[in-house]
């Protein structure tokens, strides 16, 4: 007769624990396939699928066409398998202290076998009551009424005046940020997509916006730019971007030709592909009519980066912003200028500091 394992370690949580415990696990495993991982999950949580999404999708459709108990005897022998290989290939190097939080979709089979294997070798081993499904709820009625809690300051600015290069100097000199166009991966305008990072999901730019409200803290100020409701095809929420219309704003002011360069490195990638960039123009030939548009697509093939965003400055990015800023930003006209003498990130560390003396 087999020895019995020795009994591990009392777990914290009594093997389940809620949405409000999730900060208290050092490690968060999510077990659900790799595409409902891609779409969404707790911040900083590990994949270790108990079913991938061929598995899972087969045991559904077995649940559907055959029957519950010969999908359930099915999936068990696959999740039994899958399980065996996390524990020796994630497992084994763990210590007898180790906490793992554990989901799935909604805190049922999945979740629990693997919770109910590491329990039996000896490890504290806890299961997110509600799973995922629960999480996503939390983020959603956290991200609804959080975002008032916090004090804004708006940095504005035309097209190319800087506005994320000051957002990244302030967090190098230790102001809190919320660095949204980072979050969405994208600049924020219609040449906005950036090369090889494409943007996150509606619910994974929410979590990461949730993960950043949990490192800011509401005694002090907060630098974030001013943005329209929709950041690339990702949309910012209400209740954040209605606190930042209300709050005071800070101005950059920037040289248009420090603007043209910012903007040309920043686009650079264009000088290889112009083409593209003549077909993303293509949406602002209903504002500015065929003439124009030839004229720009005509730029843009000849390389003539530097005179074809002076030209987009001066008729569609300026006036646009003009527009936007006075429509959605009433405090703008009572707000400070930063002044930023130079393009490079000394000149916008410099910036930063007298920002950050002057308001904090």
């Amino acid at each position: 007769m087999n020895a019995p394992l020795p009994p591990g370690p009392p777990p914290r949580f009594a093997h389940r624990a809620s949405v409000d415990d999730i900060g208290s696990f050092t490690e968060r495993i999510d077990v659900r396939s790799p595409g409902e991982y891609a779409e969404d999950h707790i911040p900083g949580a590990l994949n270790l699928p108990v079913l991938d999404d061929a598995e899972r999708a087969m045991v559904g459709t077995m649940y559907v066409q055959t029957s519950a108990f010969d999908a359930r005897k099915a999936g068990a022998a696959i999740v039994a398998r899958n399980i065996a290989r996390i524990v020796e290939t994630h497992v084994q190097a763990k210590p007898r202290d180790w906490t793992p939080l554990v989901y799935c979709w909604r805190g049922g089979q999945r979740s629990r076998a693997l919770v109910h294997v590491l329990n039996e070798i000896g490890f504290g081993a806890v299961q997110l009551d509600g799973g995922y499904r629960a999480y996503r709820r939390h983020v959603v009625a956290l991200l609804a009424q959080w975002p008032r809690q916090f004090r804004y300051r708006v940095v504005c600015g035309p097209t190319g005046s800087g506005k994320s290069r000051l957002i990244a100097a302030i967090a190098a000199e230790g102001g809190k940020v919320l660095d949204l166009e980072t979050l969405a991966r994208h600049r924020g305008s219609l040449l906005g997509d950036i090369p090889g990072a494409p943007q996150p999901s509606q619910k994974a730019f929410e979590s990461a916006l949730y993960a950043a409200f949990c490192r800011l803290d509401a005694s002090l100020p907060t630098f974030v730019e001013a943005e329209s409701r929709r950041i690339g095809r990702l949309q910012v929420p209400d209740a954040l971007l209605e606190a930042m219309r209300a709050s005071p704003c800070v101005r950059l002011d920037v040289p248009k030709r420090a603007r043209v360069a910012m903007l040309d490195a920043d686009y650079e990638h264009f000088a290889r592909d112009p083409d593209q960039l003549s077909t993303l123009l293509e949406p602002l030939a209903k504002l500015h009519g065929k003439e124009v548009m030839a004229r720009w697509q005509a730029m843009a093939a000849r390389g003539e980066r530097g005179a074809l965003v002076d030209d987009l400055l001066e008729l569609h990015y300026d006036p646009s912003y003009a527009r936007a800023a006075k429509r959605n930003f009433p405090r703008l006209r009572d707000a400070g200028v930063v002044h930023v003498n130079g393009v490079d990130d000394a000149a916008f560390r410099a910036a930063a500091r007298q920002l950050l003396d002057r308001i904090v």
